[in-house]
């Protein structure tokens, strides 16, 4: 909930940022539409709903800065494109900022007794096999593929963008899109065998 509340400043923005008020409205429609699926994109892609939403917003934006006035036909993949790029951008810092961090050796470090603690708000193993345990096994599978291949299955299965579509939004060719796909989908069918 408070990631919508924290969308809607967007909207507020977009609407400031293209200078317009009710020509607007089909842009904010085009948001608020993919904004929960943009958001889960994010979230899958980082691991991190803070993370998340800053992409998204970031997204946003620069989507309204730069493509606000294109014909509403084109915002699709044009959206993607500008979420994939806020995506590959954070994931190579990712890489970066691992080179350079400073980890201490585990041994020299003092566990934390209230980190250890077990979490009072853990429903325990029945709860979570009822909740949907395929569905876990689903985002696993998801975060566990390889960007460009997620990147595919999301936009093209999740998304439902057609093959041209999703070249556009990454940037790729036709071919490129297919065969990503292809190992994506092999990929989720070794990891969720169990779950047939």
């Amino acid at each position: 909930m408070d990631a919508e509340i924290s969308l809607m400043a967007v909207f507020d923005e977009s609407r400031r940022a293209v200078g317009a008020g009710e020509e607007s409205r089909p842009l904010d429609m085009f948001l608020r539409g993919v904004e929960r699926r943009a958001l889960r994109m994010a979230e899958l892609a980082t691991g991190s709903r803070d993370e998340a939403l800053d992409l998204v917003q970031d997204a946003m934006f620069g989507f309204v800065r730069h493509y606000g006035g294109h014909d509403g036909a084109e915002w699709p993949p044009l959206f993607w494109r500008v979420l994939d790029s806020r995506l590959n951008d954070w994931h190579r810092r990712q890489k970066v900022r691992g080179r350079w961090s400073f980890r201490p050796d585990d041994k020299n470090t003092d566990e934390d007794p209230i980190a250890l603690a077990p979490d009072a708000r853990e429903p325990g193993p029945l709860a979570r096999m009822a909740d949907g345990e395929a569905s876990v096994a689903l985002e696993a599978a998801l975060r566990g593929l390889p960007l460009r291949q997620r990147q595919a299955f999301l936009l093209r299965i999740w998304e439902g963008l057609d093959v041209a579509a999703t070249a556009v939004a990454m940037r790729c060719s036709e071919g490129s899109v297919k065969t990503h796909l292809s190992r994506a989908l092999a990929n989720l069918r070794r990891a969720l065998e169990a779950h047939r």
